[in-house]
């Protein structure tokens, strides 16, 4: 149980320093080392992530680093994705489910491997249309394997949204947030049905750990070398991509 509340405070870590890749993190410490089934641990993923999320977003809020006309645009096409992706989600398996979340993280290590400072390009404010059709897409992938999409909303709000990376980062914690909430509320009717239960302590105690994390990632996030973190957290991406596919690709294709 240590190396799950290790990964708690990870979670958090990786929201505060680069404003991506909780929920990444969150559903493979919930399945390998708390034991949870798929489907309650993307579930709980959800919640977890969103709670850390909206801690970040306040702070970044407080601070002046929080675009709502991005949030808005951005966002509500998100939640509406988001849920659409849980209702998907209730119709395939739970290994099906980690396959597709398996391949999402070797999507998200190739652009952690290939991204350097995003500039935002000229007319970018101007991309409205591009903008909400990104949001829809990213919240339905939130809504079916529990990933806050934190990794593809930072390029659109910097390349489209035209913001600069602070707040581009405050603004991905926010709309991270409401798509993982309206996820997480959409999972809890779900998995009612398929009489299955969340482990509320267990979640409760991944949101406190994981925010003290997030507000320590927050604080470091200016003194810490972005690239570097980048790329570490790149390369664990890929071999953890590796272990889900082994564990989950045979079973979500009937093997």
């Amino acid at each position: 149980m240590l190396l799950a509340l290790l990964g708690a405070i990870a979670i958090g870590l990786s929201l505060g320093l680069l404003g991506s890749g909780g929920s990444i993190i969150t559903v493979p410490v919930l399945v390998y080392l708390v034991g949870q089934p798929e489907k309650i641990a993307i579930a709980g993923s959800l919640g977890v992530v969103g709670a850390i999320a909206l801690v970040g977003a306040l702070q970044n809020a407080w601070r002046g680093n929080v675009q709502w006309r991005s949030v808005l645009w951005f966002g509500l096409p998100g939640m509406a994705g988001t849920y659409a992706g849980a209702w998907l989600s209730g119709h395939v398996s739970g290994a099906v489910q980690l396959t597709v979340f398996a391949v999402v993280m070797l999507a998200a290590s190739l652009m952690m491997f290939r991204r350097g400072t995003y500039q935002p390009g000229e007319g970018a404010r101007r991309a409205a249309a591009k903008t909400v059709a990104e949001g829809l897409a990213v919240g339905t992938l939130t809504g079916f394997v529990g990933v806050g999409g934190g990794f593809l909303i930072l390029p659109a709000l910097v390349l489209l949204g035209g913001l600069g990376m602070r707040a581009a980062v405050g603004t991905s914690l926010a709309i991270i947030a409401l798509n993982a909430f309206t996820g997480f509320f959409k999972y809890l009717h779900i998995l009612s049905t398929q009489h299955l239960a969340l482990d509320w302590h267990v979640l409760g105690t991944f949101v406190l750990l994981g925010s003290l994390g997030s507000i320590i990632g927050s604080h470091f996030a200016s003194r810490v070398p972005q690239d570097t973190l980048r790329r570490v957290f790149a390369v664990f991406l890929v071999l953890m991509a590796a272990f889900i596919l082994y564990e989950s690709g045979p079973r979500a294709f009937g093997g």
